[in-house]
């Protein structure tokens, strides 16, 4: 009778129908390797210098001792580097590599059976009840022969280790010492044997950015608006005179809003009015015009070696230029004539214009990334990137990249990254959850995120604690922003100068990326187009605006301080620590943030209500930031230079707008010297 293959005996496994980790010798287990993204289809994130921290159950079925190691590797070297993992109970293993270099790095886990560390546990075992190990030592000393075999430079070594242990003329004592000692353990486990090895396979992969990634202060500004004189256009040169301004609120990356041609075709006029007046400047996303498109700059702004000139300067004061990236036309644009291809036609032969129906774009034509000309397409807009590269921008903010192919990103970024691992992308995406993490996931270092809608304490809490205290936080990086152009928040139009003064605390301590979009922020625009709308009334969107920045009541100087702060204190330049405390009072809001070795603490305290004053007591997890509950502490207002002695885990705190509404802690521990003197650090 025929026998189909499924009802084989099971006898003699065939080895053909094995998957390869199932065949041979190997018996070693790696499970819920972590971190990874999707099961390895997506990179990690961290910044220069900063650490890997790799964690898998390995195990193996019986009793014998099982070894892992984790490997690392930039992705353009061959050779792997190997840590050690260490247990952490219960078959979990860990293990850490610091990356110090730009770029992709690639980290996997190989683990085995180690016959020879089991032997070594047992030889132990069977030494305290007296046992005769005679035989024992022996198989010891074949282990190392064996191992000898494929151990290069080591093997000499080695062999001398196997002839002593098979030594009968020496002591047995002295034979067990020898089997226990570090130098051969450490020996042993270098060449394990090949056939015993379970990896994980594929590896695993971490983008590695500049700290900038991670760590960043935004302004935005429209350089149209830098002219001195009320109605002038505003130049590059103009902004390039501003950026002192910027540099002293202590911002680190200017990003600027598109600087291309802007078409005349549909040019929106003031207020988003459908029609343009004459003299009305329309959108700067309104991209292309007869004098060029995304490779061009406005002739009213200025030209390319003034662009090079701003770009200078800003890294002269430590600021990064960031330019926006918006892959959208106007009918004008040199593609839409050049490449018809690109664009989707609709049934009456015209281009179709973006729409969000009801909303109109008459003045934006997307590209249509399912055409058949998408290779070209691809290559294109990866060399606006690159020309942009060449003149010097390491920075891009991009604008609705949730509206472009997915597939576009995860190229275009890799592209880019593969040659420059310094760029950075900003994702200003304001779309659903899921959307926004694919982004990020795909590749963009920074995610714009919904803390501009987010202003009750209890979403507050929720919002933040996903993004730092779950896997989110391995790829997902959020810069969080009060304003922008297009979003003037309800809290901000009724807030008040302290509505302000509370959204800016907020983004600059919960998040260690942040950004403002400025002047409008500092000089307290509130104004909406009308009730119930996030537009500004009069956006610099449509129009020039003159802004008197000498204004007495700016919030420059306070926005200054927060900046300062930030930066003295490393334990606000990340996102890892941030812990939430309790206050029972659900208009004040506390949480902390603190170094990894507890040399920097912070504690902010903030009020959320902007035109009342609010009380509470504050429930501190004192373990949580390594201060000793049995101690007091003293926390020091940075904001205003006030002291607090507190005592234990229960402290009250009062904050009224009318003097401030927030505390910004820098928390110390007592100290006490060998002359009973105590003093705070």
């Amino acid at each position: 009778m025929t026998r189909s293959r499924t009802c084989m005996p099971a006898s003699m496994p065939d080895q053909e129908l094995l998957h390869p980790s199932t065949q041979g010798k190997v018996r070693a287990v790696i499970e819920a390797v972590s971190p990874q993204i999707d099961g390895g289809r997506f990179p990690i994130k961290r910044v220069l210098g900063e650490s890997v921290r790799a964690q898998a159950d390995v195990f193996a079925d019986g009793h014998d001792s099982v070894a892992c190691e984790l490997l690392f590797r930039p992705d353009a070297e061959p050779q792997w580097q190997r840590a050690i993992m260490a247990p952490l109970g219960n078959d979990r293993w860990a293990a850490s590599f610091e990356v110090d270099r730009l770029g992709r790095w690639l980290y996997r886990i190989e683990a085995w059976v180690d016959h020879f560390e089991t032997w070594r546990r047992d030889l132990v075992k069977r030494q305290q009840a007296g046992q005769d190990l005679s035989v024992e030592l022996l198989r010891g000393a074949r282990m190392v022969r064996e191992t000898a075999g494929r151990a290069g430079d080591d093997a000499p070594h080695l062999l001398e280790f196997a002839a002593a242990l098979a030594d009968a003329k020496r002591p047995s004592a002295e034979r067990c010492d020898l089997a226990l000692d570090a130098g051969l353990a450490r020996l042993m486990r270098q060449h394990p044997d090949p056939a015993l090895l379970a990896r994980q396979e594929p590896a695993l992969a971490v983008v590695v950015d500049p700290v900038k990634a991670r760590f960043s202060t935004w302004y935005e500004m429209f350089p149209r608006s830098c002219a001195a004189e009320p109605g002038g256009h505003g130049t590059l040169r103009d902004c390039e005179a501003r950026l002192r301004y910027v540099a002293e609120m202590g911002f680190d990356v200017l990003y600027l809003p598109p600087i291309h041609p802007i078409g005349m075709h549909e040019r929106k006029g003031r207020n988003n009015k459908q029609r343009a007046d004459p003299g009305d400047v329309g959108s700067p996303w309104a991209i292309g015009a007869h004098t060029g498109g995304h490779k061009a700059i406005h002739p009213e702004l200025g030209t390319f070696e003034d662009f090079r000139s701003l770009v200078t300067r800003a890294r002269e004061l430590g600021i990064g230029v960031a330019l926006d990236l918006a892959f959208q036309c106007t009918p004008e644009h040199p593609y839409v004539t050049e490449h018809p291809e690109w664009f989707l036609r609709r049934p009456d032969g015209s281009i179709q214009y973006a729409e969000n129906p009801p909303k109109k774009y008459q003045d934006i034509y997307p590209f249509r990334f399912e055409t058949d000309a998408w290779p070209a397409l691809w290559q294109e807009l990866k060399s606006v990137v690159e020309f942009w590269v060449g003149h010097g921008v390491r920075i891009f903010r991009v604008d609705n990249p949730h509206t472009k192919a997915f597939g576009f990103w995860e190229w275009l970024i890799a592209e880019i990254k593969r040659g420059h691992p310094d760029v950075l992308f900003l994702s200003e995406a304001f779309t659903r959850p899921r959307v926004m993490q694919r982004l990020a996931k795909l590749g963009f270092t920074q995610s714009y995120t919904y803390f501009t809608w987010r202003n009750g304490k209890h979403e507050l809490i929720d919002y933040f604690t996903e993004l730092t205290q779950t896997s989110v936080r391995e790829y997902f990086r959020p810069n969080l922003w009060p304003n922008t152009p297009d979003i003037l928040n309800e809290y901000l139009q009724f807030g008040g100068r302290n509505g302000f003064m509370v959204r800016l605390v907020l983004a600059a301590t919960l998040g260690a990326s942040y950004g403002i979009y400025g002047p409008p922020f500092e000089l307290m625009e509130h104004e909406p187009r009308e009730p119930g709308s996030e537009e500004y009334l009069d956006s610099e969107k449509y129009q020039l605006r003159l802004w008197d920045l000498a204004r007495p009541d700016s919030l420059s100087g306070f926005v200054a301080r927060v900046n300062r702060l930030r930066r003295d204190n490393a334990a606000l330049h990340s996102d890892a620590t941030l812990r939430f405390h309790h206050v029972d009072n659900d208009e004040l809001i506390c949480y902390s943030k603190h170094t990894e070795d507890l040399s920097n603490i912070v504690l902010a305290v903030v009020n959320l209500d902007p035109h009342h004053a609010q009380t509470g007591w504050l429930r501190l997890d004192l373990h949580a930031i390594g201060l000793d509950p049995t101690q007091p502490f003293q926390a020091h207002d940075l904001l205003t230079g006030a002291r607090f002695l507190w005592h234990g885990a229960r402290n009250y705190v009062a904050l009224d707008p009318a003097r401030g509404p927030a505390h910004i802690l820098l928390l110390r521990r007592r100290v006490r010297t060998e002359q009973d003197f105590d003093y705070f650090m």
